[in-house]
């Protein structure tokens, strides 16, 4: 597997390209000005890449900025949880609670995602894992035979996703962590939504919230 990470917007969101024979899955665009557009789009034409698919994990502000463009740009393909889509049908109104103005809403999703199916992306098979509490219908994706997880804001290196926004719940999060990624293997590698990357192993014997 290629994967490429960015870092975008105000949040220092973690953006993921999944790439294999020039066709792209798009992970979380959080790309939100012309500069990080401008970069994401280089790195897509320097790589002779066809982007397919946008992917998000959930739907809070950071990790939908560049919905719109990425889609206006390539027509390419949404998928989401559908518990996810009043947080981005209210994403214009969310950015403008933060101060936000500059904000072109995303489309609507073509598709939605199921607890436990495998999607194709790129040739690869990913299964998606139901894992609620940051947000009513955050997912990760999990690919078995690369034993890679990305794993939007519901671990971190030493955290977990934060519950208090509108939709989460701690006991509802720390029960998806438990059920869903911590019955993976010890190697496994989670590639999150925000900082840096950890392995299953690490996070259960060293995450304060979880041992």
């Amino acid at each position: 597997m290629n994967f490429k990470r960015f870092t975008f917007n105000y949040f220092q969101e973690n953006t993921y390209i999944i790439w294999n024979n020039n066709e792209c899955v798009i992970i979380d665009p959080g790309c939100s000005n012309n500069e990080e557009e401008n970069l994401l789009e280089n790195f897509i034409n320097n790589e002779n890449l066809k982007p397919l698919k946008i992917i998000n994990t959930h739907c809070h502000l950071d990790h939908v900025f560049g919905n719109y463009f990425i889609s206006n740009k390539w027509n390419t393909d949404l998928y989401i949880h559908e518990k996810e889509l009043d947080l981005l049908q209210n994403s214009k109104t969310i950015a403008h609670e933060y101060g936000i103005d500059k904000f072109s809403s995303s489309p609507h999703p073509t598709c939605f995602l199921k607890p436990n199916e495998i999607i194709d992306i790129c040739g690869l098979n990913f299964k998606i894992l139901f894992t609620p509490g940051h947000s009513p219908g955050h997912v990760c994706l999990y690919d078995e035979e690369n034993k890679i997880l990305f794993g939007g804001d519901v671990l971190f290196k030493g955290s977990i996703g934060r519950t208090d926004l509108p939709g989460g719940d701690y006991n509802t999060l720390i029960e998806s962590i438990q059920k869903n990624l911590l019955i993976l293997d010890d190697e496994v590698k989670v590639l999150p939504g925000h900082g840096d990357e950890t392995t299953i192993g690490f996070e259960r014997k060293n995450n304060p919230f979880l041992i």
